[in-house]
């Protein structure tokens, strides 16, 4: 009779699935601030959802300290079944909602195009292949003033880490680049090749190698990243790129080099409300946590 009325209460108890969307922000964002910005909501309603899902369970499922807001081991085993329900839930409704159509135009930075955007686009294509997308390749800085006067829909932005307007994606680390056994590193004044003039990297980079006294000179007039990447190749200059678009034909240089550390930035998003922009920015959402969580 004991296992019976057990069963009975498991079958009588529903997982909320906007609790469970709750959790999973929580969790891609390491804290309950950040996950209140992505969902649109208050820290304190974030945590009211988690101390409600809680409560469904049974269990502790969130725990804070220095390090932030982690997963408890209930909470680990809750989340995997928790992606797989959220996005069941969400297949279903696709199949009950009539597809998106029109045009997105998402601003790029130049680094990500080739490298963090494919796999995304695959995704998103596949999602909703009536949808048609425009990419806008430009600096950072190019793509916020693009985006601000709604010439993009939305748009990807690196920015230092604390300055950003938008909602943050990913932490990276920018780093030195070389060519493989190169020797441009040790040339002074040391070359640098940027991918434009209005790189967001340019003002920390002058930055750090005044502040470490060493002179630099630019050595390429007109840049581009394929420009750029063809003259770190030949061992004409360094560059800065994010670490995660380095390709394996180069070097990371590191701290044997003398060249300064340079500070970490983070990917923002900066996106509209049109149905098929939000769904966009939903597929960056899922991409960014996902290589977050691979990291880890």
């Amino acid at each position: 009779m004991d296992a019976i009325n057990n069963a009975n209460t498991i079958m009588s108890r529903n997982l909320d699935v906007g609790l469970l969307r709750t959790l999973i922000a929580v969790a891609d964002c390491g804290s309950m601030s950040t996950a209140a910005g992505r969902l649109h909501m208050t820290q304190g309603a974030v945590s009211q959802r988690i101390k409600r899902l809680e409560t469904a369970t049974g269990q502790v499922l969130m725990q804070r300290d220095q390090l932030g807001t982690r997963l408890t081991p209930a909470g680990e085993r809750l989340l995997a079944s928790a992606r797989q329900l959220v996005d069941l839930n969400d297949a279903i409704l696709a199949t009950l909602t009539p597809a998106l159509s029109g045009r997105v135009r998402l601003g790029v930075p130049h680094d990500l195009i080739g490298t963090h955007l494919p796999p995304m686009l695959h995704h998103f294509a596949q999602r909703h292949p009536d949808i048609d997308v425009a990419l806008v390749a430009g600096s950072s800085n190019e793509l916020q003033r693009a985006w601000e006067t709604h010439k993009v829909d939305l748009a990807l932005i690196e920015e230092p880490v604390g300055e950003g307007t938008g909602e943050q994606l990913s932490l990276e680390q920018p780093v030195w680049v070389g060519a493989a056994g190169g020797k441009a590193w040790s040339r002074r004044p040391l070359p640098v090749c940027l991918v434009s003039d209005t790189c967001v990297f340019r003002q920390p980079v002058d930055a750090a190698l005044r502040q470490a006294g060493i002179a630099a000179r630019t050595v390429i007039d007109y840049a581009s990243m394929e420009a750029t990447t063809a003259t770190v190749q030949a061992d004409l200059a360094v560059s800065a790129w994010l670490a995660s678009t380095v390709p394996a034909t180069l070097d990371i240089l590191g701290h044997d080099s003398g060249l300064p550390p340079l500070p970490p930035y983070a990917i923002t998003l900066l996106a509209g409300d049109a149905p098929a922009t939000l769904a966009m920015a939903a597929c960056l959402r899922q991409m960014y946590a996902q290589r977050t969580n691979q990291l880890q």
